[in-house]
């Protein structure tokens, strides 16, 4: 079987122009096209415009990566994230091997515990926040959702039967959640308006949400059908920046994070609150309910435990509620 040719960008087209016309032959998200081309002219301007990358190579990639980390401050995985977008420019776009292995100094910014809260402040925290915002608020805390994953639920995402909710997370890896039975009734009527909504759309002549490209293709009205409406979608439609179609997008994650933000301060919660806080809360409620780290790491979609076990250091530990394996035994 033949290796099918390397894509190569239009090279009459201005670099980042190539650049993008790379990561969306290869289907690359929208929002991972906007960090890339960010880092990328980071990257060009930090050597000075009059430089093209290509007359550039390993030693001023570290140079760059190096100068994130000392005098940037940057975490390591900020690091690793512009050190991607940049194999991704010699690579995928300039076709140009780099030699040896990429080495900058690495960064020392540690990663931080948890921010988590309590349920009393939880529960301070529901009566400050109302509406789609507190419906989505109750997702990330009661299934542990990140802030995007949430945002990009689709009506075929939700199993109310089996009490699941299915996520496409990092990687575009697929997991399950569990779908909090408190939650089911409102969302159950959530999605009744959704519905009447895409109907409404569809009547006049719209209707039409963003698929993947190669689903697209397989299921030719995949995009128009109810299940693969957004679960939290706009309240208008908008142009797509990429096939100028006019659609309905999901909701923009900026106002749930300032609803959340806002909602804590009202709630007189003293600590620094977030979307993330809601998710990091669930996972250590689970680990002090006894879940397993083990099926926590699968629920949360960790690549590796030691991301679950940050949680560990968190949690309760009273050690008064734990029971020794000894007892109940007879002897």
């Amino acid at each position: 079987m033949e290796n099918k040719p390397k894509f190569r960008p239009n090279p009459k087209f201005k670099l980042m122009d190539q650049v993008r016309e790379v990561m969306r032959y290869h289907h690359y998200a929208y929002r991972t096209e906007q960090t890339y081309t960010q880092w990328i002219l980071r990257y060009i301007r930090f050597f000075g415009t009059k430089i093209h990358p290509q007359n550039l190579g390993v030693p001023d990639i570290e140079r760059f990566l190096s100068d994130l980390a000392v005098n940037g401050k940057v975490s390591a995985s900020t690091q690793r994230q512009a050190l991607n977008a940049l194999v991704f420019l010699y690579r995928e776009v300039l076709d140009l091997p780099l030699d040896g292995k990429i080495q900058p100094a690495r960064s020392k910014k540690k990663p931080k515990l948890p921010t988590v809260i309590g349920i009393e402040e939880i529960k301070r925290f529901f009566r400050y926040i109302d509406g789609t915002h507190s419906l989505m608020a109750k997702i990330l805390f009661g299934s542990g959702l990140r802030l995007m994953e949430c945002v990009r639920l689709r009506i075929k995402d939700l199993d109310f039967d089996r009490k699941r909710i299915h996520v496409l997370g990092k990687g575009d890896k697929w997991r399950s959640s569990i779908l909090a039975e408190p939650i089911i009734p409102e969302l159950r009527s959530h999605i009744q308006r959704v519905k009447s909504l895409h109907h409404d759309d569809l009547e006049e002549g719209f209707g039409e949400v963003y698929i993947p490209q190669a689903l697209g293709r397989k299921y030719k009205k995949a995009a128009l059908e109810t299940q693969w409406q957004y679960v939290f979608p706009s309240k208008k439609r908008s142009i797509d920046p990429r096939s100028g179609r006019e659609r309905r997008h999901h909701i923009m994650e900026s106002g749930l994070q300032k609803a959340v933000k806002r909602a804590a301060h009202r709630a007189g919660i003293d600590k620094i609150v977030t979307c993330h806080t809601l998710r990091h809360s669930f996972a250590t409620s689970m680990l002090e309910s006894g879940i397993n780290i083990r099926v926590l790491q699968e629920i949360m979609g960790h690549a590796d435990v030691k991301t679950t076990e940050r949680y560990t250091h968190v949690m309760d530990k009273d050690i008064n509620r734990i029971v020794s394996p000894i007892e109940g035994l007879n002897f």
